[in-house]
């Protein structure tokens, strides 16, 4: 299985994680949130995998532009699941799915080095 990069590609993290797979010769396929939304199931693997609170991105932009009473329903995995799959950029990116069931949250080039 090839890696899926799941993110937005004009977020900046999105293109370094790309530049840096492509740098060094990891194909992968990427999932644009914005034209192919958030798989429900994928976002479940990765609440199992990485736990609601490193998933939600709460320090962006997005996050700050919701209603505060959307925010204040943000109390557990069950309101961050919703949260996340009606605004996709509420996600920490880029999330990768590496295979055997290895997922990672973000770019750390250090972390993705030693992936195997």
């Amino acid at each position: 299985m090839i890696p899926v990069l799941y993110g937005i590609p004009n977020c900046d993290t999105v293109k370094k994680a790309r530049a840096w797979l492509a740098e060094h010769g990891i194909e992968h396929r990427f999932h644009d949130f914005k034209k192919a939304g958030v798989p429900a199931a994928g976002l479940d693997a990765w609440l199992a995998a990485v736990g609601w609170e490193a998933l939600l991105n709460r320090r962006g932009t997005a996050w700050r532009a919701l209603p505060d009473d959307v925010k204040q329903g943000v109390l557990d995995a069950a309101g961050a699941r919703a949260v996340m799959l009606a605004h996709a950029s509420t996600i920490k990116r880029p999330v990768v799915e590496w295979g055997q069931g290895r997922i990672t949250v973000g770019f750390d080039p250090s972390a993705w080095s030693s992936r195997g």
